[in-house]
């Protein structure tokens, strides 16, 4: 195909999308820049492929149980003005459990549909032809690949819009091997390539007009924290106490919670709830707390953090505030230990009384995850009430970014997540964590799930993937690009 073809071909995506014009001003359309920027790439070759892997024990959340793992993992080539190249790597799980919760498709027909739209993702990255930085050919493509989504699902014959999440997800390791080539060819991290320097326009470009003048390198940092805290992961079928082990594992990893505790020296706990079942979500919480503070007992000053996490399924904004209150008078030190609240009303945000979250927020902070896929669910989460902001690999590289800078301005209480990522992925999250300022832990639930996805990448970088005494080395995610050489 021709230059001009491919761009066509492209364009045809963009019809009619508002969120492609500011890229395509700066593409030689319009006055945003004097003089080509050296440090531009564009995308040469786009390869990618899918690796499978068995979870240990299933994965109980929010309704839906997931037991294995299928790895999107992505290779992009890119070259500058100057005929340099350099080929980058991403790899995320596909997550369709998590992106598409839908009870009208099963497990294998969402994974064959966003499996199909990494391959149409493969050839819109492939055709674009454009020079620029990884954020702003993203800002051309992302409409591309949502309006592929769309047309795929009609020659499907859909019932269900394939969710604008389950195409970040999908993409997203596109996007990341993306500013992983962009890092590489400059021989620097990628985090210390989002100033003016190499950007061509500022953040106002996607955030609007008091951004002007701003670049997300005012809020990343271009070194990562050498020690994140991680959160571990107590899943609704996990066992906590002695009793709800009916089925060991016997593989030599821990099973109960209070092993885990002992052997990583855990100091954060991710507890997910069922919401709508009150009784057994204080129990829960309290059983963790039992078990986790006896682990500590030992401890002079024990520290413990708990992340509560409802998936959704809490209901209304009453039921949250009721079940926090009665937390706080069954166990004051465990509501004390409570640090945030993730997600407890659905994805689909609507402004009525059972979404807001102002009065939970005056307790703790109340955290925007699966609602989360663009600067405006960002906006219309604040105005609800949210007052944290979930960070996540599997969103893509230019939104984590984007949302991240606008989150730190608006002084948001800011999480990583993610996802039950191994591997590569989990490097590429827990370097999220480390780059922006304000992160408390990452999540890394693929140690506990799916370690067999992490053979050959924890002999490369064993201070992450060895947990030692709560927390995991990030400096070694010092590299160029991502921090991950594949």
């Amino acid at each position: 195909m021709t230059r001009a073809g491919s761009r066509r071909s492209l364009l045809r995506h963009l019809t009619g999308t508002a969120a492609a014009i500011p890229f395509l001003q700066a593409c030689n359309r319009g006055p945003a820049v004097a003089a080509p920027n050296p440090r531009d790439v564009r995308i040469d070759e786009v390869r990618f492929d899918f690796e499978d892997h068995r979870y240990r024990f299933p994965h109980v959340f929010g309704g839906f149980t997931t037991d294995r793992a299928t790895l999107l993992n992505v290779h992009c080539r890119v070259s500058d003005r100057q005929g340099r190249t350099a080929e980058g790597f991403g790899s995320m799980t596909m997550g369709n459990v998590w992106s598409w919760k839908t009870q009208r498709y099963s497990y294998e027909e969402t994974l064959a549909v966003m499996k199909a739209l990494a391959s149409r993702a493969q050839s819109l990255m492939t055709d674009c032809k454009e020079f620029g930085h990884p954020i702003e050919l993203n800002a051309l493509l992302e409409p591309a690949w949502l309006r592929a989504a769309s047309e795929l699902g009609k020659e499907r014959k859909l019932e269900e819009e394939i969710p604008k999440l389950c195409t970040l997800v999908t993409t997203s390791p596109f996007d990341a091997a993306l500013h992983d080539a962009y890092g590489k060819l400059h021989g620097r991290s990628v985090w210390a390539c989002y100033g003016k320097e190499f950007l061509n326009r500022d953040l106002s470009a996607y955030l609007g007009p008091e951004f002007a003048g701003q670049y997300p390198d005012r809020y990343v940092d271009p070194t990562p924290k050498a020690w994140m805290p991680i959160f571990h992961n107590v899943g609704l079928g996990d066992p906590v106490l002695p009793k709800e082990r009916t089925k060991p594992l016997n593989d030599g990893l821990p099973e109960l919670l209070g092993d885990w505790i002992r052997a990583d020296g855990i100091t954060h706990i991710k507890v997910k709830l069922r919401g709508g079942d009150e009784v057994w979500d204080l129990e829960r919480i309290l059983n963790v707390d039992k078990i986790a503070s006896e682990a500590k007992k030992t401890d002079p000053k024990p520290q413990l953090n708990y992340s509560l996490d409802f998936n959704e399924q809490a209901g209304s904004s009453e039921y949250l505030l009721a079940f926090l209150q009665h937390l706080k008078e069954r166990s004051p030190l465990a509501f004390e230990r409570v640090q945030y609240i993730e997600q407890p009303t659905s994805r689909y945000m609507v402004r009525d009384a059972a979404s807001d979250m102002h009065e939970a927020a005056k307790l703790r902070p109340v955290v925007i995850d699966e609602a989360l896929t663009d600067v405006e669910s960002l906006r219309m989460a604040r105005e609800l009430g949210y007052t944290g902001c979930a960070l996540k690999a599997c969103k893509g590289q230019s939104h984590t970014v984007v949302i991240a800078s606008m989150a730190r301005a608006g002084k948001m209480f800011l999480s990583v997540q993610d996802l039950t990522c191994p591997g590569a992925s989990f490097i590429h999250s827990a370097a999220i964590a480390a780059h922006v300022p304000g992160v408390s832990a990452i999540e890394a639930n693929g140690r506990q799930y799916v370690p067999s996805a992490n053979e050959g990448w924890k002999d490369r970088f064993p201070g992450l993937f060895k947990v030692t005494n709560g927390q995991i080395h990030t400096a070694e995610i010092s590299g160029p690009g991502l921090g991950a050489v594949a």
